[in-house]
């Protein structure tokens, strides 16, 4: 009996005793700063464990979004404190090709190196993506000139061996046949 009560102690001990414990040492650091600044439609721009994934996320949105959720949220955007611009230039730079001047303006250099730190090199991403995008419309405009250029060209030498063509007629058809 004696053994019984002796296991059901130890039992009871070992169920219970997790409160006798010592508690671990707290951390120095802050806590993670998480919830109502990580989920914001609009991410904030302060240090977090979430900042970058945040504006991922937004970038994302913004790049899939339409034409009706990005006029919706420009409208919204129309403060010109730092996160607003650059929600502003996020949405842009997924609009039209005229969007993307402004938005290209929204991402200079001073504003993203006054961005936090851990978000800068997703700024220099989107701002040297959206100068590639630019450049490539850029390419293909100049790319059209040229074509239609050759068209033209193309026509006028067609033209003019029409011209030369009749006048070659036009001269036989005077020689006097042997």
């Amino acid at each position: 009996m004696n053994y019984r009560l002796a296991a059901a102690l130890v039992g009871a001990a070992l169920l219970a005793g997790c409160q006798w414990l010592p508690e671990a040492p707290q951390s120095i650091a802050p806590p993670p700063t998480t919830g109502a600044s990580c989920d914001r439609e609009i991410p904030l721009l302060v240090e977090s464990d979430c900042l970058l994934d945040a504006w991922v996320a937004f970038g994302l949105a913004s790049q899939r979004g339409d034409r009706e959720w990005r006029d919706g949220l420009l409208a919204r955007l129309d403060g010109e404190d730092e996160r607003s611009r650059l929600a502003r230039a996020a949405v842009l730079a997924w609009g039209s090709e005229r969007e993307w001047d402004r938005a290209a303006t929204l991402l200079e250099n001073t504003v993203i190196d006054d961005a936090p730190e851990s978000l800068q090199p997703l700024l220099r991403y989107w701002r040297n993506d959206l100068e590639g995008r630019r450049a490539l419309v850029g390419r293909l405009a100049r790319s059209e000139d040229e074509r239609r250029a050759l068209v033209a060209e193309r026509q006028e030498l067609e033209e003019k061996l029409e011209a030369l063509t009749a006048i070659e007629q036009s001269i036989n058809l005077r020689q006097p046949s042997p």
